[in-house]
């Protein structure tokens, strides 16, 4: 009797502590479900500044001291200016929790200011608000204002290799404001579908017209597709490619193409840029793009194309970007020197640092 109690006792033991056990593992689960499911914030941004000259003559001034020629720039989106000068400030705070998030990402300075057609350089600036929700595995659902899909350039400088932008960059649209859908429809291919205000309008659409966009990538390559009407300002149809290919461990090539008709407006353009890039170390690599680019009526060619060849080295120190570049602008006509005379081609160079976070 008294052993059949020993036994019983030391069962109740057991099994006590099996309980136990599974308890604390139940609760450390839940603890670690909690854990991953808890909304996180986070907090980045960029910094960037510049110098830029042009080899030219000097500009001319009257006997005031006042410029009397404004000085030649290649006219394309950011950069632009001569001497010391600002780029933007950048500040990106995203709210993400297991299905859903938000991001609001504000600017300040003449980059932001042009990326969102505001003429305030000073106070701040929305370049994207949206919000999102991840449906499923696959299908993730964005509705606000949001950067564009289309071309191989972004907004925000230290995402870009090269400093300055292209004309292919600079003729498209920079944001845009609607519902887009992203779908992974395998580990390599995948499909957004957008419906949103007609271009570059940056709040609400006052016509009652609508734009629409698609984008297919497969293994790293991306087709887009956009379409408004072309009424009031806006693009018309574009379609776009943008990619590239690792030839080597520390050569990559990167590529832009696009083809843009306005049949309202009776205007587009198209045009094709390369941008091979040799990593030399871990913390420098050199860059090349070399761009063609034409305006057209809608169907022919105006004038003469646009070439720009822009030579950037990016070095690396801690997080801060230091970026010298050489760039090239040649087109029949399409310049003034500083004097104010009709030139065929513009040289300068520009020294920039970008501090990202």
């Amino acid at each position: 009797m008294n052993m059949i109690t020993k036994t019983n006792f030391v069962k109740n033991i057991f099994l006590t502590t099996l309980m136990l056990f599974a308890a604390i593992s139940t609760f450390a689960q839940e603890e670690e479900t909690e854990e991953i499911s808890k909304p996180k914030f986070t907090l980045s941004g960029s910094v960037d500044g510049y110098y830029r000259t042009n080899f030219s003559d000097s500009p001319t001034f009257d006997a005031d001291g006042n410029l009397l020629t404004s000085t030649p720039d290649p006219g394309t989106a950011f950069a632009n200016q001569t001497g010391f000068a600002v780029g933007m400030g950048n500040l990106i705070a995203s709210y993400e929790g297991s299905k859903v998030g938000a991001v609001l990402d504000l600017v300040v300075g003449p980059r932001g200011a042009g990326a969102t057609f505001n003429t305030d350089i000073v106070d701040g600036i929305v370049n994207q608000a949206y919000v999102y929700w991840n449906v499923s595995e696959s299908t993730t659902l964005t509705l606000g204002r949001f950067n564009t899909f289309l071309g191989y350039e972004v907004i925000a400088p230290q995402a870009n290799f090269n400093y300055s932008t292209s004309y292919l960059f600079s003729n498209g649209p920079f944001s845009h404001v609607g519902l887009k859908a992203d779908f992974a429809l395998s580990e390599d291919f995948s499909l957004m579908l957008a419906v949103m205000n007609p271009w570059d309008t940056n709040d609400i659409t006052t016509t009652g017209e609508y734009s629409f966009g698609a984008q297919l990538g497969f293994y790293g390559q991306y087709l887009n597709f956009y379409y408004d009407s072309g009424e009031n300002g806006g693009l018309g149809t574009e379609i776009d490619f943008t990619g590239g290919f690792d030839l080597s461990d520390k050569f990559f090539l990167g590529i832009n193409a696009a083809y843009d008709t306005n049949g309202a407006a009776d205007s587009g353009f198209y045009g094709a840029a390369l941008y091979p890039q040799l990593t030399t170390s871990d913390s420098f690599a050199i860059g090349l793009r070399a761009e063609y680019f034409q305006v057209t009526d809608g169907s022919e060619a105006i004038g003469d194309a646009a070439t720009a060849f822009t030579l950037t080295g990016s070095y690396t120190v801690e997080n801060l970007i230091i970026k010298p570049e050489f760039r090239l602008d040649s087109l029949t006509g399409g310049f003034l020197d500083s004097d104010g005379a009709s030139s065929d081609s513009l040289s300068s160079f520009a020294l920039a640092a970008i501090y990202a976070f």
